[in-house]
Formats: C-alpha cells, sequence, structure tokens
C-alpha cells in the first residue's frame, strides 16, 4: 500500500467564502521523495508514491484560513488510475513540523523531518478510488500545515498529486461555529455530476449552505457506474455525502440494478435496492421516490408511500423524485407514469414536489394531479435539474408555470417552517438568476 513516502501537509486555497459550514482547500505544495533516486526532485509529478522498498515518501501542505474554528477536518486522497497504484497498505499519517520546504527543492538528501503525531492510517486501497483520514488532531484552526505520509509495504500507494486537477488531494474543514438557530434547511438539485465543472460550481454553494442535502436523481453520468460516482461525483458533491439524502435517476440505472448508485449511498438510500424512503424534519415529513420502477396505482411502491403518508403525525408534507409529472423542457416530455405518486400526495395534502430529468429550473403553481390549477388543496412543483451537467432548453411552456430559467446551475434552497415553506434559488458563482418566495401548508 503506502510505501515510506513523507506526506506534507499542502497548503490549501479556500473555495469558499470564510466562515461558510464546509470548506475545502486544496494543496499549496506537495511532492514525493525516493532513496533510489536521491538528489531528484518530484515536485511536478502527477503522481505521490510510498513505498518502503525502494523507500517513498509523501509530502503535503495545506494554507487553512477564514475559519471560525474546526469541528472536524478530513484529509482526502485519489488512487491513481494505473495498473500499481494499487497497495495492501495504503500508508501512515503523521504531522510535520517543518511548514516551509517547497514543492520544487524537496529531495531525498534534504526532506523535512517527519516528526510530528501519528494522524491515522490506511488499510489496503484499490486504484481510481478516493480515500480519506480524520486529521482534526492537526488541523484546529487557520495556519499551514504539513503532513507525511509513509508506508511499511514493499508494494507501495500511489496517490494523486495536485497537478491532476479534479482528484488533486483534499482538506475538507467543517467550521467549529455552532450552526444559527432557525427552522431546517433543505437544499439540492439533479442532474448533478459528470467530467465537466458545474458539479463544482454547485457543490461550492453548498458548502456554504447548512442542512439536509437532497438530489433528484441522475447524481453522476453517464452511466451511474461506480467508477464515475468515484471519479465525478465524490470530489465534488460527495463531501456532503454524510448529509444527503438522495433519490436515483434514469442515468443511475445504465448501470444494472442502479448497484454503483446504492453501493455508493448505502443506508442512505433506503432499504437496499428498494429506492424509496422517508424521513422527518421538524414539522415536515419528506419521501424520496423512485421514478425508475413500476409508479402505477397498486404497485409496491404507490401502496407504499399511501401507508407512509397515513401513518405520519406531521402537519407538513414535502416528496422529490427523478421525472417530472410537470414540465415545459423540450427535452423530456412530461412524465405521466408518475401521476399515481403525485395523486397519492394530493389525497394525503402534501404540499411540496421537487423533480429533476430536465436540465434547467421551474416552479409551477399549486396544481392538482391533472395540472390544474388548484389554490386549495393544490401541490406546489419545482423542477430543478440544475445541479451540474449541461443546460436543456424550453419548448412550449405548460399552464401555471410562474418561472423559469436554463443557462444557471445553482441549488434550490427550502426554509422549512413549522406551517409554511420558503424557497430560494441560489445561483453558481458569477450568475444572477434567482427565484425565491414562500408557500403556506395546507
Amino acid at each position: 500500500m503506502l510505501s515510506s513516502i513523507i506526506v506534507t501537509a499542502a497548503t490549501l486555497t479556500a473555495s469558499t467564502a470564510a466562515h461558510a459550514a464546509i470548506t475545502t482547500f486544496t494543496p499549496t505544495a506537495d511532492t514525493y521523495v525516493d532513496n533510489g533516486s536521491t538528489g531528484t526532485n518530484f515536485g511536478t509529478s502527477g503522481q505521490l508514491g510510498i513505498d518502503n522498498s525502494p523507500v517513498k515518501r509523501t509530502f503535503l501542505k495545506f494554507t487553512v484560513s477564514g475559519v471560525s474554528g474546526v469541528s472536524n477536518a478530513k484529509l482526502r486522497l485519489h488512487t491513481d488510475d494505473v495498473s500499481g497504484a494499487e497497495s495492501p497498505n495504503g500508508g501512515t499519517f503523521r504531522a510535520m513540523s517543518n511548514v516551509s520546504w517547497t514543492e520544487t527543492a524537496v529531495t531525498w538528501a534534504n526532506q523535512p523531518a517527519v516528526d510530528g503525531a501519528t494522524l491515522g492510517s490506511l488499510g489496503a486501497v484499490v486504484r481510481n478510488a478516493w480515500y480519506e483520514v480524520d486529521v482534526t488532531s492537526l488541523v484546529t484552526g487557520n495556519g499551514t500545515y504539513s503532513i507525511a505520509i509513509t508506508s511499511g509495504s514493499t508494494d507501495g500507494a500511489d496517490y494523486d498529486s495536485r497537478e491532476s486537477g479534479s482528484t488533486a488531494p483534499q482538506l475538507v474543514v467543517t467550521d467549529g461555529t455552532t450552526p444559527p438557530p432557525g427552522d431546517p434547511v433543505w437544499v439540492g438539485a439533479g442532474d448533478i455530476a459528470d467530467s465537466g465543472s458545474g458539479d463544482t460550481a454547485t457543490a461550492a454553494l453548498l458548502d456554504g449552505i447548512q442542512g439536509t442535502v437532497w438530489t433528484t436523481g441522475d447524481n453522476v453520468y453517464p452511466d451511474g457506474t461506480a467508477s464515475q460516482f468515484s471519479t465525478y461525483y465524490e470530489p465534488t458533491w460527495g463531501r456532503h455525502k454524510a448529509r444527503t439524502k438522495p433519490s436515483p435517476g434514469n442515468h443511475d440505472y445504465h448501470t444494472s440494478g442502479a448497484t454503483g448508485y446504492y453501493n455508493y449511498f448505502g443506508a442512505q438510500a433506503g432499504p437496499s435496492g428498494r429506492g424509496y424512503y422517508s424521513y422527518d424534519l421538524g414539522n415536515w415529513h419528506i419521501v424520496s421516490l423512485n421514478s425508475n420502477i413500476s409508479m402505477a396505482a397498486g404497485s409496491a411502491q404507490e401502496q407504499w408511500l399511501r401507508q407512509d403518508l397515513a401513518a405520519s403525525t406531521k402537519p407538513c408534507t414535502a416528496a422529490y423524485w427523478h421525472h417530472p409529472l410537470f414540465t415545459s423542457g423540450a427535452n423530456h416530455a412530461p412524465s405521466t407514469a408518475t401521476r399515481p405518486l403525485f395523486q397519492a400526495l394530493y389525497d394525503a395534502n402534501a404540499d411540496l414536489v421537487v423533480f429533476g430529468h430536465n436540465h434547467q429550473y421551474e416552479r409551477f403553481a399549486p396544481q392538482n394531479p391533472s395540472g390544474g390549477l388548484d389554490t386549495a388543496r393544490g401541490i406546489r412543483s419545482f423542477v430543478a435539474g440544475m445541479g451540474g451537467a449541461g443546460a436543456y432548453g424550453f419548448g412550449t411552456i405548460k399552464p401555471n408555470s410562474e418561472a423559469r430559467n436554463t443557462g444557471t446551475r445553482g441549488v434550490l434552497k427550502f426554509t422549512l417552517h413549522d406551517n409554511s415553506f420558503d424557497w430560494q434559488f441560489v445561483p453558481e458563482a458569477g450568475k444572477t438568476y434567482t427565484d425565491s418566495g414562500t408557500t403556506d401548508c395546507h
């Protein structure tokens, strides 16, 4: 796994504004040294090696700024996607007192001392995968930190360096500030991660928004494979995985049985392989549904939904899934197969439904299951497919469509009050489109 590469904590550059709930830093420096090449500098290498024969050590340096305290810090590394990057030993991680070393000058002959406390270790690692080590004991606030990685194995590991781009090392710092009091925040989008940069932009928005994260499917493109979750989703929205309540999309099901999706999210995706589940937030009951399996009246999912709603004691109800019953998008027509789910929610006096699938944003007035305006019992619905994938255009604008935008990625933030909800479209950096409002529960 890891050879004797020393990793010095690289200086990080914050991806979000100061005092964000979660800030991700990338190294200001990273390199490795090799006792088989004592005078060679590997600072510009795309790879960070650790080994015990020859002895290789990796050094990382991060500069943390703009945080008001640290409640948790994780070092995240990605193994190189090459043969031999895997190892039975992912390495031992230690603090270093030297933070003045430079990436382009360090060699085996002049390497800084690995003289600090052990922060953690990794067991076996495979190629092309993300791993993380808790370094909270070292990263206690703003400052520069060095971390070394060594290995006792003669079958060492290879990680991607900061020169690798999206798979560069990350230091993910959770701010220690006590969350402000208030009603639950529920935020997310669908149609998220691919080889482009859109998911990076929307993940940066989540860094600054506390609360529960939801997804309306097509979490990763193009096929929902384990590798695509590791390569595209994990380095962006993946840093918010612990607070995410997902739903699956059709691209997640390009992998048979959506096994990439279910294996990645585990218990957070509900009972294994089923794809629908529910939970409560404050005064709200929330249901995540699966529009990739049968939704017909009398189906297992539809019957479960009716029973789940009947058992809820919460005064407000929301639901979300991938295929939209209402949409003006040009690429995907309304999915009438989802109407039995909407009908069950309408019969239970639900208040809010969110879809994805069309890569755009659209807000509808409260409607009944047939799409008629219903200001008394209607459910307000949103299409929130602007999580990162390429934008889609609009076709004929459907009745009761009140707001829409394409070409601006973002997240949709709900604040769930005791008997109402606020919505806010939060645009990616550099864009100005927004939409906001309030609706009472029934």
